[in-house]
């Protein structure tokens, strides 16, 4: 009797794991969407960032700000406008078009900038680690002679 109620468990226990991942999966990929200016204003068109259950499910969102989640994320772009979303006057501006092709653009302006001095820097830093001279390591025991 015993096997079937530890089986029953079991099979509960899975469920819910599979449950927690997909839910984490789907929250992941949701919050990664907002990095797309044009997907907010599409939302933002159709009133849905007018819904006060929407708007409460983006402040749910903000757990993802946390460097044990936000880890997962591809694009962080993300975190930034799930901020902006709290602010119902920028929720506002999203109806309008030209202010998604704004922010569009200005990611990509700082998408740009950012692969180049990225680029600048680790330039630098090899030619930098290239120029010093390799010395070996001090022996321990060099103040005992």
């Amino acid at each position: 009797m015993e096997s079937g109620i530890e089986t029953c468990v079991l099979v509960g226990v899975l469920r819910w794991h599979e449950q927690a991942r997909n839910r984490f999966q789907l929250e992941l990929e949701f919050v990664q969407c907002l990095a797309n200016p044009n997907y907010l204003n599409f939302l933002a068109q159709r009133g849905i960032l007018r819904d006060r259950s929407f708007i409460n499910y983006l402040k749910y969102l903000l757990y993802w700000k946390e460097p044990e989640y936000a880890k997962f994320l591809k694009y962080p772009h993300c975190l930034h406008m799930l901020e902006l979303l709290q602010y119902e006057h920028f929720r506002k501006e999203l109806v309008n078009a030209q202010c998604a092709k704004f922010i569009d653009e200005q990611q990509l302006l700082h998408w740009q900038h950012y692969s180049r001095k990225r680029m600048r820097l680790q330039q630098a830093l090899a030619e930098q680690t290239q120029a010093q001279p390799q010395t070996a390591p001090p022996h321990g025991n060099a103040a005992a002679k």
